[in-house]
């Protein structure tokens, strides 16, 4: 059997704008605190075992910086993916999530999403289309690999929703941390796995050197098949 073709889906480490409670949305400039560049330091250090055969980021410097160390831990270069970037909060960009409760359009995008438009932005379905579009191309790009993708919290949630046939309207039920680990396995048979969501350690991706071909199988079985931590509601659903 050939070996499954496996996406680390990871989001960037904090930054001033998650510390703040404040929404970066795009815009420019917004890098990781001491904290974040700690967790993608840690991040990099556990992945580096991993036989991840590419690194892609979106264009946005957060992810970039997240991705960084464990490019150079495994001799790679970082490559764009425009399909990775955050979702367009469009005129919401920059304000803080306390202003933005305040407002009636919040409500709708928390109890509606699947419905609701950023203004002067995007739509939850115009942007999972894109990272599904984004995520089916890299996939078919390296057959039978493991590849990391650095990315953010909306971008991840929308992934896994799509590749666990979520509807939209459960969205934010989903838990996606600074740094964290969500993973997404495609089978030879076609058979998509979505083993596990949300690590934010603990999960152990390193084949064993006597059997490296047979170990994006079995680091999947067993104890390891269900482990998850975090599928609830999380406050930091949109940063």
């Amino acid at each position: 059997m050939k070996p499954p073709t496996i996406l680390l889906l990871i989001r960037h480490g904090e930054t001033h704008f998650v510390a703040q409670g404040r929404l970066p949305g795009r815009l420019p400039g917004v890098t990781l605190t001491e904290k974040g560049i700690q967790q993608a330091q840690t991040l990099g250090k556990r992945l580096a075992d991993a036989p991840i055969r590419a690194v892609y980021a979106s264009p946005l410097e957060r992810a970039r910086e997240t991705a960084r160390p464990l490019a150079e831990a495994k001799g790679l270069p970082i490559l764009e993916a425009a399909g990775l970037n955050e979702v367009d909060p469009g005129e919401w960009a920059g304000r803080t999530l306390k202003s933005l409760r305040r407002l009636k359009a919040w409500k709708a995008l928390r109890e509606r999403p699947e419905q609701f438009t950023f203004p002067g932005g995007e739509s939850f379905p115009e942007a999972q289309a894109r990272i599904i579009a984004q995520l089916e191309d890299l996939r078919q790009r390296h057959p039978g690999e493991m590849i990391a993708c650095f990315t953010h919290a909306d971008v991840v949630r929308l992934a896994v929703a799509h590749y666990l046939l979520m509807p939209l309207h459960a969205l934010h039920r989903l838990a996606v941390a600074p740094a964290s680990l969500s993973v997404v396995v495609f089978g030879e048979d076609g058979e998509v796995h979505v083993p596990h969501i949300n690590h934010v350690d603990g999960l152990n991706l390193t084949p064993p050197p006597e059997k490296a071909p047979r170990a994006d199988r079995e680091m999947y079985r067993n104890k390891h098949e269900h482990h998850h931590n975090g599928a609830g509601p999380s406050r930091n659903s949109m940063r």
